[in-house]
């Protein structure tokens, strides 16, 4: 079952108490730590397009992409009018642009939805590939903590006027995969609903394991954060930020 299929059309209402100016302006703030103040962005997994508009919005020339043929037509319709903008259907293990760029942003633990290390691999690998010298990848992941011990194997429900989800997660030992069921009814009159199920599956991975395999494709600067702060990641961090320098 595809990911973000029917869920597209529901994401921003879901997501509409998370914060993506605060989100854009500490990219920003790495950016800027990193003395690139303006230029073209690369954002994989760029979704419905919110941080994309956000980026857009602090000056930068941004190209996009994303696997899903409805969020980025959700994206295209959002940010249709901007000149600053393109957008394309790929896939992150296998993307390939007719640019260079001096940033290439991951947000969202898009990350974690790439379950092999070997198709991860390849991701930095590319991302390595398009990035002029001196550019940064800058991504976040969900955390191990998180996934095992919040996410994992518990169930969340949410009620809203126009939408009831339920959200139930399987943590599977093996192979560090949390699987997500979750089944929406959704409603535009308020009285008659129609039901849609996905299955979403992210993989823990380690900050040893990130990091060695960011070395492997070339990568050597190579800083992580808790995420938003410039502080060190601490045992229950949940979302952790890391920041790799082209050399």
């Amino acid at each position: 079952m595809a990911s973000y299929g029917s869920f597209a059309s529901l994401y921003d209402v879901l997501m509409d108490d998370f914060d993506y100016v605060a989100w854009s302006g500490y990219i920003q703030r790495i950016l800027s730590k990193n003395g690139i103040d303006h230029g073209i962005i690369l954002e994989m997994a760029c979704g419905t397009g919110s941080l994309t508009k956000e980026l857009l919005d602090l000056g930068y020339r941004v190209d996009g992409f994303d696997l899903s043929e409805e969020m980025l037509a959700v994206a295209q319709n959002k940010l249709s009018k901007n000149k600053k903008l393109r957008l394309f259907n790929m896939d992150m293990t296998e993307f390939k642009m007719d640019r260079k760029y001096q940033a290439i942003v991951a947000a969202c633990d898009s990350i974690n939805y790439i379950l092999s290390e070997s198709s991860l691999k390849e991701t930095f690998r590319r991302a390595y590939d398009h990035l002029d010298d001196g550019g940064l990848l800058i991504f976040d992941i969900n955390s191990e903590y998180k996934l095992r011990e919040i996410l994992g194997n518990n169930i969340f429900l949410e009620d809203r006027d126009e939408v009831f989800y339920t959200w139930e997660n399987q943590f599977d030992e093996d192979t560090d995969i949390c699987n997500f069921y979750l089944t929406f009814f959704h409603s535009n009159d308020g009285e008659n609903y129609k039901r849609f199920d996905e299955v979403h599956r992210e993989k823990v991975y380690s900050i040893e394991t990130i990091i060695n395999l960011l070395r492997d494709v070339g990568f050597v600067e190579i800083e992580k954060y808790e995420a938003f702060v410039f502080e060190d990641v601490k045992k229950e961090s949940e979302r952790i930020n890391f920041v790799a320098k082209k050399k």
